[in-house]
């Protein structure tokens, strides 16, 4: 009997990995195209050596970009809308935040679909290196950065300013713009300060002393090139 589950679960497995097609219907050829080389560009990073696997996890990433796509300019339309009609005061307040719920909540029922479908076709640690890809690496950029600044952090303190930073980067994929998604970081970055602080830190003086030893190892680089 288990073996007949197992048989089925792979069938099911199977059948939900077919082809991913391209939502492209609809949209600009031009704009299609810039989706798909920034989508290929993360895939380029994975190492996936199985051409069909990687046309299908493209077109996931591609996808997904298409939907937040449609989903902000819906919102845009709707704001667009209510500053037609001539709105003001509550009746306004009331139409602006419902049209912000409605793409919140369309974010929010997809935003856990993205990773679920990847994960049919990639380990989790590939899955987790197509959230850096869509957020421009700045999670660990800025957590090596700061463990860099301040090599006195505890296990602690590391694995606290790590689970803020990915709660940032879990949060900021679903953002409508690169300033947005930068500005979701700013706002944890800020949280990692308030938090350093309180423990303790001088994060001032820690970062001039940064600056000084990134300087030192510049030259200490040029010197040895020569």
């Amino acid at each position: 009997m288990k073996r007949i589950f197992f048989s089925i679960l792979l069938l099911l497995t199977a059948a939900t990995a077919a082809a991913v097609e391209l939502n492209r219907e609809g949209r600009d050829a031009s704009y299609v195209e810039t989706i798909l080389k920034r989508s290929q560009k993360i895939v380029d990073g994975l190492g996936l050596t199985d051409a069909k696997q990687a046309e299908e996890v493209r077109n996931i990433i591609a996808n997904r970009y298409f939907e937040l796509n449609d989903i902000y300019e819906a919102r845009d339309r709707r704001l667009a809308a209510v500053k037609e009609q001539g709105l003001e005061g509550e009746a306004k307040r009331a139409a602006t935040e419902l049209a912000t719920l409605e793409a919140d909540s369309k974010l929010y029922r997809s935003h856990f679909a993205f990773p679920a479908t990847l994960a049919i076709y990639l380990t989790p640690a590939q899955v987790e290196a197509v959230k850096d890809g869509m957020t421009y690496g700045v999670l660990m950029v800025t957590y090596r950065s700061t463990l860099d600044m301040i090599p006195s952090l505890t296990d602690e303190e590391k694995a606290q300013i790590k689970a803020w930073l990915t709660e940032a980067r879990d949060l900021a994929i679903d953002a409508e713009s690169s300033n947005k998604k930068h500005g979701v970081f700013g706002k944890y970055k800020g949280r990692i300060n308030n938090y350093l602080t309180k423990r303790g830190y001088d994060l001032k003086a820690e970062r001039a002393a940064w600056y000084k030893r990134i300087e030192a190892r510049k030259q200490a680089e040029a010197a040895a090139a020569k």
